[in-house]
């Protein structure tokens, strides 16, 4: 008799009873991943430098049983030993890490002009994508965890002065295709580079504001539109999950097509 292929079921909350570390989980894109993480049926350790966006996501959540905030420094190795230790102690299993955290702004120094000290801290989200990944990989390992690193399109395309945020966004991407070979398959990693992502109401309440955008920066966008944190979200959950166990060592742009649009000056 034949095998006939089965209609499975479509999980309606894919993360449900997983724990996920987010670092930079508090504002902007991480908390876009953060809470799509709580939508899908999980629960996060978000890690910040900024206690007050931290606090105030807890706040604003009110779910204490699936959302917990550390204060952290990803560019130092034992505030992140003791991320990884609190996650442990407060849900007793880590089944995701998303390395976020970095320097929001493209732009330093021209190249010429870099002092290697402000070289090293635009380097900071590939230092932390390193430490995060060597202290969570024992946890993850006993639960077939996967790991998503943040890089960006930047890695692709520049402007100038950006070398030092392309040199560790690129280093993500090359970071993620050699960890995806070294863990596998008892992890699995990815990454996802997003376009342009408006986080303007994603900040600390202290902060956060409307975004001002012009027609003309919405419909330079293949897809008609600006990106938001939520856009990035549904990605990680989906790469973080069971959904997605046939995929690693991959990286996926996220930039409503901006990338395939040829542009030329007229």
């Amino acid at each position: 008799m034949p095998l006939t292929p089965a209609i499975l079921d479509w999980p309606a909350q894919p993360l449900r009873d997983r724990v996920v570390v987010i670092t930079g989980g508090a504002q902007g894109v991480g908390r876009g991943i953060a809470q799509s993480v709580l939508g899908a049926g999980g629960s996060v350790m978000i890690a910040d430098l900024d206690a007050d966006a931290g606090k105030a996501c807890l706040t604003e959540w009110a779910l204490p049983e699936r959302a917990a905030f550390q204060r952290a420094d990803v560019a130092s190795e034992r505030s992140v030993q003791a991320l990884m230790k609190a996650t442990l102690k407060r849900f007793g299993r880590m089944d995701g890490l998303v390395n976020n955290a970095g320097i929001a702004s493209a732009h330093g120094t021209p190249l010429a002009e870099m002092p290697l000290a402000e070289w090293q801290r635009r380097l900071s989200s590939l230092h932390g994508a390193f430490l995060c990944s060597k202290h969570a990989l024992p946890a993850l390992r006993e639960h077939a965890g996967a790991i998503v690193n943040i890089a960006s399109t930047r890695a692709w395309q520049s402007e100038p002065d950006s070398e030092a945020y392309a040199a560790a966004k690129g280093g993500l991407v090359a970071f993620t295709h050699a960890l995806a070979v070294s863990e596998g398959p008892a992890v699995r990693v990815n990454s996802i580079s997003p376009g342009w992502i408006t986080t303007d109401a994603w900040q600390a309440p202290s902060r956060r504001r409307t975004p001002k955008l012009s027609r003309r920066d919405q419909a330079q966008h293949p897809v008609g539109r600006v990106g938001q944190p939520p856009d990035i979200g549904a990605l990680a959950v989906f790469l973080l999950s069971d959904l997605a166990g046939f995929i690693t060592g991959q990286d996926h742009i996220v930039d409503g097509g901006m990338t395939r649009k040829m542009i030329y000056a007229e």
